[in-house]
């Protein structure tokens, strides 16, 4: 396609390893622009000197941060005035300061892709809870040193049957995971700000957030990170729980506060834990590498190619319903009534 001032670009943030066709049939509505910058403050140089006016849709990556830093006031402002839409390849957007983007003039509309991740994160999430649940950390790692099942053995697991799981934000995962854990036989509990209806509940019990703290053998976080989410399990929290509970987190490292979780995993007040994310990744906590109680996995929830291919092609379909029809296939909650 030409490229003449009048004809609509689109800004590719990051990679796309899986739907190159898809995107290149793009190139029939826009121009196709990548920065060249290779950090956020040669990116802000480059917004500012005009490289990318006329872009109307940005399409990003969670690894694009690496380039562009998080999509802040200070990015939001910078970007040029022609930008209306941004399309996340993911379900989780806290990169991305929603409240900025609304708040600019005109607005910069955002999507997610909400469900193409629910199937993969949620299998991450049942290995983790079978997989602490069970212990087979500890003795995985005495096998790799040549100790057998390590000298002593490791304590006894526990069966999933019969276990009480509590699902912290119930949304597309959660809910995923909860056919999954009723498969093994658990008992599924969750809390959300808001019941779900007994359709979208499908027999799930609604539970308040401190019940769910006292009741739950394990507890599952399900929940997108925010300024309310941040650190909403700590210590007044882990006091409330079970002794020996188990702790799994597929969401956001940064619901956790890790030094509170190390401190409940020290003294034994939670058996064992779960974890695909961490507050400063690539950075994990000392305290968690040093604990083999700790199944650790490096943010792997959506690591196959069936799901990442899934997820390009939806964010794609955002970026071409923006170019073809000023809208997107699934905005943001928060914008929902922008």
């Amino acid at each position: 396609m030409g490229s003449d001032a009048t004809t609509p670009k689109i800004l590719l943030l990051g990679n796309i390893d899986h739907a190159h066709k898809s995107w290149e049939s793009l190139g029939d509505l826009a121009q196709l622009v990548t920065p060249t910058a290779t950090n956020r403050a040669e990116f802000l140089q480059e917004c500012r000197d005009g490289k990318f006016d006329g872009v109307v849709a940005a399409y990003r990556t969670f690894n694009s941060a690496s380039i562009t830093g998080l999509v802040d006031e200070e990015v939001v402002n910078a970007l040029p005035s022609s930008l209306r839409f941004l399309a996340h390849c993911g379900a989780g957007y806290d990169q991305v300061d929603v409240h900025a983007c609304s708040a600019r003039n005109p607005p910069i509309r955002v999507s997610n892709v909400p469900t193409a991740v629910d199937d993969a994160t949620a299998d991450v999430n049942m290995f983790l809870i079978i997989g602490a649940l069970r212990n087979f950390n500890t003795g995985m790692q005495a096998l790799r040193e040549g100790k057998w099942r390590g000298q002593p053995a490791p304590i006894l697991g526990h069966d999933p049957e019969g276990k009480v799981l509590g699902v912290l934000g119930m949304g597309g995962i959660g809910r995923n995971l909860k056919k999954k854990a009723e498969a093994f036989g658990m008992k599924v509990i969750y809390h959300n700000r808001r019941q779900l209806s007994e359709d979208l509940a499908a027999g799930a019990q609604y539970v308040t957030f401190d019940e769910l703290l006292s009741t739950s053998d394990v507890i599952s976080l399900n929940l997108p990170l925010n300024k309310n989410t941040r650190h909403i399990i700590s210590k007044n929290e882990f006091s409330k729980m079970k002794d020996g509970v188990v702790i799994v987190n597929t969401a956001r490292g940064a619901v956790i506060d890790e030094d509170a979780l190390v401190q409940a995993l020290d003294s034994g007040k939670v058996y064992s834990a779960g974890l695909d994310v961490f507050e400063e990744e690539p950075k994990v906590h000392p305290g968690l590498v040093r604990n083999p109680n700790v199944m650790l996995v490096p943010h792997m929830g959506t690591w196959t190619s069936e799901t990442q291919t899934a997820m390009e092609e939806w964010a794609i379909e955002n970026v071409r319903l923006a170019l073809e029809a000023g809208k997107l296939k699934s905005p943001v909650p928060e914008q929902a009534n922008l």
